[in-house]
């Protein structure tokens, strides 16, 4: 009976992996598409938010998931903004390009119907380098997404972008 015990728990490690890695897939491939919707930036914390509207197609290939997109604000300010993300069991790393440029890095994993990353930006922004990220699939047509920063002089989390898509 041990021995029937000790090969079904190396087959299980064996298998969990791959059970991961398929669930990232299938969760990644449910947010393919192109994607339209309106949101807030703020460029600096402490300043008044930017009214933006935004495009973005995902595209997906296994365990990656590719978006490219445009953040209109102020009627005549355009932005392209864009994100690659692999998976390697449940952990996803990446690069984001946000609306000032530069490339920053991206690691976290998923929580649901949420993808959390750590973001490490590529230059200092609001006297840091460090932020969150949130990609979440909301009810099959709908993705939000949101960065989170920390005020420097008060310590306390501040939303620097919130958008909210829904599937064209």
């Amino acid at each position: 009976m041990q021995c029937f015990a000790r090969v079904l728990l190396i087959l299980s490690v064996g298998l969990f992996p791959s059970l991961a890695a398929a669930d990232e897939s299938d969760f990644l491939q449910s947010l393919q598409g192109k994607w339209t919707g309106k949101g807030t930036i703020l460029r600096r914390i402490g300043t008044s938010p930017i009214n933006v509207a935004c495009t973005f197609a995902l595209t997906t290939s296994g365990p990656s998931l590719s978006m490219r997109g445009n953040c209109r604000g102020m009627l005549v300010v355009s932005r392209p903004i864009s994100a690659d993300l692999r998976v390697s069991g449940t952990q996803y790393n990446g690069v984001y390009v946000g609306p000032a440029g530069g490339r920053s890095g991206l690691s976290g994993k998923r929580q649901g119907n949420t993808i959390d990353l750590a973001v490490h930006w590529a230059k200092e922004v609001n006297g840091n380098r460090t932020a969150k990220m949130t990609i979440q699939e909301v009810g099959g047509s709908g993705l939000n997404l949101r960065t989170i920063d920390r005020d420097p002089k008060t310590g306390k989390s501040v939303i620097t972008s919130d958008i909210a898509l829904r599937r064209i």
